[in-house]
């Protein structure tokens, strides 16, 4: 199995999304074969990994994923050279209750997968105090070891020599030292950073992150450090929803996760993408429809002026199963309200009316028992998945489709819904994103 490192940090924005691409690119410009992980649910932060890396990032989530899940996601690193995982908030940082193989947080799979970790540490405003930090993270927890520490945003030649000194002192590596460089700063917005297909000076923000990574990190030491105990396991069987699956895939509906994708196809299933917001219908020769999540509310104009997407999918759904995540049920639905007040008309597959207007963060995992099937989970199929969104919901008058419960086992109000067509084609729809069966 190849050795492997995790990039991690004290807490969300100290910049290791930025290093995890520069050093992705970096190696890459080496001859280096690196594959790349995502510690938990984020949907966007694969996207860039890919095209830093040119191999696809998949992800590793503790909370959600068994440990088999987890252990046979490692088989895609098969002829990698390294392997690098980035984590997710802090280190340590998951929710209260275990789920399927962990909390959910970095460490869970430092621990797991014996990969090293390497620090991103923000030192703007301190200076000896970060090794401190550094310090406490590499003690907290036995089985995870912390191989050294990537110092960002130093100020000054007497700030980094501060630093340094605080980390000699408390037996820390320093792997590299990288100045304040606004920018290489990722554009973001409401779920999280501005997608990696919507940002047309994406590679040249790549290539200044590794030009960063060069002149500031010791790369053969990084190298050096990757360590792995991971044994080699059989890829996970994941049962695709069809055979032949109609894929909704363009920047309203982007949020399908890699490891489900390449489960599918790994299963034998045919992935037939198509463009809501280019007008396409899907393919009328699919077995089912599915439409991810992503940002529908930020083209209801577009959605709503779409005649042949919307007579496509309303003709497929028929007599053919149609299922929808988070934004891609909001588009099943009547209507979206958009951020200033406008209603555009959906599908309307689904009695759901949703406003962006009226913005209330639902941010967790969720843990769904279902009522009623979707396609490739029959009634009863407990699943995990995670939901990220700002939308209200004003109407939802069709049944339930689940019971869905948070992280600790408390009661969630969105509950999904399920609609028969008069043809017998059966909708439906969650706010939460499927990640894996439990």
């Amino acid at each position: 199995m190849s050795p492997g490192l995790l990039i991690a940090a004290p807490a969300s924005g100290t910049g290791k999304t930025t290093v995890m691409l520069g050093l992705l690119a970096a190696l890459r410009e080496r001859g280096l074969q690196v594959q790349p992980f995502k510690n938990g649910p984020d949907y966007i932060d694969p996207a860039f990994h890919r095209a830093a890396s040119g191999r696809d990032s998949f992800n590793l989530d503790s909370w959600a994923m068994p440990g088999a899940m987890l252990d046979g996601l490692l088989a895609v690193a098969e002829g990698a050279d390294l392997v690098l995982a980035e984590g997710s908030m802090g280190l340590f940082d998951g929710v209260a209750a275990p789920g399927a193989a962990g909390n959910g947080a970095s460490a869970d799979l430092a621990a797991r997968m014996g990969w090293p970790v390497v620090l991103v540490i923000d030192a703007s405003g301190q200076a000896q105090t970060a090794a401190a930090v550094a310090l406490g993270l590499a003690r907290f927890r036995a089985g995870v070891t912390v191989a050294g520490v990537i110092l960002n945003r130093i100020a000054s030649p007497r700030h980094e020599a501060l630093v340094r000194t605080g980390m000699a002192e408390a037996g820390i590596t320093v792997l590299g030292v990288l100045p304040k460089r606004p920018a290489i700063a990722m554009p973001e917005r409401h779920l999280g950073l501005v997608q990696a297909e919507e940002q047309p000076a994406l590679q040249s923000l790549i290539a200044e992150a590794a030009a960063l990574m060069r002149e500031g990190v010791d790369l053969d030491a990084l190298l050096a450090a990757a360590r792995t105990r991971a044994t080699p396991a059989s890829v996970p069987k994941i049962t695709p929803p069809g055979q032949r699956i109609a894929l909704a895939r363009d920047a309203a509906f982007s949020f399908a996760y890699p490891h489900l994708l390449h489960g599918w196809r790994a299963a034998g299933a045919e992935v037939l993408p198509f463009s809501p917001l280019g007008d396409e219908a899907p393919d009328p020769s699919a077995d089912v429809c599915w439409l991810p999540g992503g940002y529908p509310e930020l083209y209801g104009a577009t959605l709503a002026q779409a005649d042949r997407f919307r007579s496509g999918l309303r003709a497929f759904a028929e007599t053919g199963p149609v299922h929808g995540e988070c934004g891609g049920y909001m588009a099943m639905g009547e209507a979206i309200v958009d951020r200033h007040g406008n209603r555009h008309r959906m599908a309307g597959l689904l009695g759901l009316v949703t406003s962006f207007e009226q913005r209330k963060m639902h941010l967790g995992y969720r843990c769904a028992t279902l009522v009623r099937a979707i396609p490739g989970h029959p009634p009863g199929s407990l699943l995990r998945g995670h939901e990220f969104h700002y939308s209200t919901i004003l109407s939802q008058p069709d049944a339930p489709l689940a019971q869905v419960s948070d992280a600790t086992g408390g009661a969630v109000p969105e509950t999904g819904s399920t609609r028969l067509q008069p043809g017998g084609g059966l909708s439906t729809g969650t706010f939460f994103h499927l990640i894996a069966s439990a």
